[in-house]
């Protein structure tokens, strides 16, 4: 019986992550309010504050992190008219992985007409050995606006941790009216340190972090100007096309990447950063 119950476990594998979230925003007595809420596995949602004017969404991943074969699903949609803003709780983590197995996330937004959704998850730090895809998934309708950012840090560096061995690829698409006005993918395979020199990617040695933050809405060309004038000396911005503002930055670990990052958020907000970012 012990024989059988072993061979069974081993035959099972490792217990894998799941983790499933959907959250909704509606209209009611003048403000944003919840509509709708779905939580499954790992992935739970807390609300900090009551709602007004805006939602404020905080997802917490109970599983402590990411490893090979982690699957976790996020869906929002913010209902006409409303403000939507989604964080997380803290720094995501993707921890070494097993051979051949990837951890995958995938996050679907859809922001229907004069709504506002703001994507402001905090880092994800990569590990040695981690192996993590991610794919953003946007649809804007009608005169709706969204801000996103995804902020990645490279290893521990307070622990002398390089990436010798890195598997990330990430992934946006974003959409109005069921046109594409946006896709960026990212793919780091092999050794991350030495990719991350690369002119093309980092640049140099000291690159230990980087994100993407975008601005889609009618007035981005207005929010070009004011967004330059904060940004640090390793990032840039461009209007790549009429309501489709990008910045990419660069630093040398999470905390510079945090000063760089925050007046840059708040400037395109129009409002603070949700605490958790200054925990």
């Amino acid at each position: 019986m012990g024989a059988a119950l072993s061979s069974l476990v081993e035959s099972a594998g490792p217990q894998r992550t799941r983790g499933l979230v959907r959250v909704s925003a509606q209209l009611a007595q003048g403000g944003s309010a919840l509509a709708d809420l779905r939580e499954e596995g790992a992935l739970r949602v807390l609300f900090p504050r009551p709602p007004d004017d805006v939602l404020d969404v905080m997802l917490l991943n109970t599983a402590g992190g990411l490893t090979g074969g982690d699957k976790l699903s996020i869906s929002a949609e913010a209902g006409a008219g409303t403000r939507l803003s989604l964080t997380t709780q803290a720094a995501e983590r993707a921890y070494m992985a097993q051979q051949g197995q990837v951890a995958q996330t995938r996050t679907e937004l859809v922001v229907q007409p004069g709504a506002q959704l703001h994507w402001l998850p905090q880092e994800t730090i990569l590990f040695n050995g981690a192996a993590l895809h991610r794919h953003l998934k946007v649809r804007l309708l009608g005169d709706a606006v969204a801000v996103l950012v995804e902020p990645v840090i490279f290893g521990r560096r307070a622990m002398g941790e390089t990436l010798d061995t890195i598997n990330f690829a990430d992934r946006w698409e974003i959409s109005r009216d069921g046109k594409l006005i946006f896709a960026d993918a990212q793919r780091l395979a092999g050794d991350g340190a030495q990719l991350l020199q690369n002119p093309a990617i980092g640049g140099v040695a000291s690159t230990g972090a980087m994100a993407g933050l975008a601005y889609l809405g009618p007035n981005a060309a207005s929010l070009l100007k004011p967004l330059r004038a904060c940004l640090s000396p390793r990032s840039g911005a461009s209007l790549l096309r009429d309501g489709v503002l990008f910045a990419r930055f660069l630093a040398e670990d999470g905390y510079l990447l945090r000063r760089a990052l925050i007046p840059a958020i708040e400037c395109l907000t129009g409002r603070a950063l949700p605490k958790t970012w200054r925990l």
